[in-house]
């Protein structure tokens, strides 16, 4: 549930498709391709804290019943721990991204991918 607006979010049968093999999946490289991998470990975490809803509506006819009711859009901020030799957290590798919500036919609300994923400036333990 989405705490911002107390929205039920569904993760769909879509989902591990687009997630792993969408087009934009196909243009990250290195530490973002990584940074999306790993986050698909906390997505309940995610959709709870995101936040900045937008809508759009659906103009793509291949979503015409996927996404009947539109699109929604969220900003979401992840962090995936960097260790040092020792196997201590060093540091921690920040991101911000988009996350995408499609308003089936059936009324509900799906995740349907992660994406516009941004590295922000490392960031000392004692900040996060």
């Amino acid at each position: 549930m989405i705490e911002e607006d107390r929205e039920e979010i569904y993760i769909g049968k879509d989902l591990p498709d687009e997630y792993a093999g969408s087009r934009y999946i196909a243009t990250l490289k290195g530490g973002l391709a990584k940074a999306k991998a790993n986050a698909a470990q906390a997505i309940p975490e995610l959709i709870e804290l995101s936040v900045n809803k937008s809508y759009q509506e659906n103009l793509n006819p291949k979503h015409k019943l996927d996404a009947r009711y539109g699109w929604y859009r969220y900003d979401v901020r992840f962090a995936i721990a960097v260790y040092n030799e020792q196997g201590e957290v060093e540091r921690y590798n920040v991101y911000k991204a988009r996350m995408i919500i499609r308003h089936d036919a059936d009324g509900k609300k799906y995740l349907y991918d992660i994406i516009n994923i941004k590295k922000e400036p490392s960031t000392p333990l004692g900040q996060i």
